[in-house]
């Protein structure tokens, strides 16, 4: 199967198979338990180099690459738009083609709303290399992977029925992407779980999105249940992953400076949604709390829920280094 997706690109999970993706948390899987034995994986990619261009900044995304594909014995190469000439003009198209000529994958965080998907995919229709996304106004599929590849570890293979619940959740920092639930509704709902998403009626996800995500749902056997009620979408939970997004469907033009001021206007209605004890007392008595990170302590979750018992968020943390190797092994090189 490894050759089938060798030069694949990998911008959403939904243009990978089942198949595909399973094969992938089983490379992961062996990843992980090699690295844990210090036990060398050089081999898979010696003497290959990535390209990372990002437009916006990245703790766990830019350094679980790096350090995957330095694992990989290959190289990265950090790149922003200042060190290149896309500052100046530099169409993605001569951009794709020059760093075909020099290496092996590319891989391009861009979240701009409305541009950053956009972006991904002219540069994929002209690379003669695989194109990974490292998260874009739509997808973030390296998060996906590992945050699946985390409930497996914790839940068991078998996720059919687990009931799962995506919350939005207030936020000071920055208005966040899109991104990381519509993966989450896209990924997970290919493994048959029931999935509740939870957000004020001013912040919804993209209704294409939410649709595919419930033909996922249908065909897996699991389901989607959409509230605006933060503590009906904690009961019973066996999963919680509470977190920010913007509203950026819920105004005429969130980038003039009336559609920020709307954004920030319907943000502030919403302090309340903050998961705390309380509401984390409403899920499972075993439930699992997640977050992709950074978490706006205080304000998106409590110092109590974050640091306490049911948090596993360094593990799936750790598991986007496993996750990244898995996909730029499978897509740029060949056999473990």
């Amino acid at each position: 199967m490894d050759t089938i997706v060798r030069g694949k690109h990998f911008i959403t999970t939904q243009d990978w198979s089942k198949d595909e993706l399973d094969t992938v948390f089983e490379l992961s899987k062996e990843l992980k338990l090699r690295f844990a034995m210090d036990e060398p994986t050089d081999h898979l990619l010696r003497a290959k180099t990535i390209f990372m261009m990002f437009f916006e900044q990245s703790t766990r995304t830019r350094n679980s690459i790096e350090a995957g594909i330095t694992q990989l014995g290959g190289h990265a190469h950090d790149l922003t738009p200042d060190k290149m000439q896309i500052s100046h003009g530099e169409a993605a198209k001569d951009t794709a083609k020059v760093l075909s000529r020099f290496g092996h994958g590319i891989a391009i965080r861009n979240c701009f709303f409305g541009i950053g998907n956009k972006y991904l995919n002219e540069v994929a229709e002209h690379a003669e290399i695989p194109v990974i996304s490292m998260q874009d106004d739509i997808y973030h599929p390296l998060q996906g992977l590992a945050d699946l590849m985390t409930i497996r570890e914790k839940i068991g293979e078998d996720l059919r029925n687990v009931k799962v619940t995506v919350s939005w959740a207030y936020a000071m920092t920055h208005a966040k992407p899109l991104s990381v639930p519509q993966t989450q509704a896209l990924l997970f709902s290919r493994y048959g779980m029931d999935l509740t998403f939870a957000y004020p009626r001013e912040f919804p996800l993209m209704p294409e999105i939410m649709e595919q995500a419930r033909k996922n749902a249908e065909k897996s056997g699991g389901s989607i249940t959409i509230t605006h009620d933060m503590d009906e979408a904690f009961a019973g939970a066996q999963v919680v992953i509470p977190k920010n997004w913007g509203g950026f469907l819920g105004v005429e033009n969130p980038d003039s400076e009336e559609g920020k001021r709307e954004m920030k206007a319907n943000l502030e209605k919403h302090k309340d949604w903050i998961c705390d004890e309380r509401r984390m007392s409403l899920a499972d008595k075993d439930s699992l709390y997640m977050h992709a990170l950074p978490a706006d302590r205080g304000n998106e979750v409590t110092d109590a829920v974050i640091d306490g018992p049911h948090s596993i968020i360094y593990d799936e943390a750790e598991n986007r280094l496993h996750t990244a190797k898995a996909i730029m092994a499978l897509t740029m090189g060949g056999r473990p």
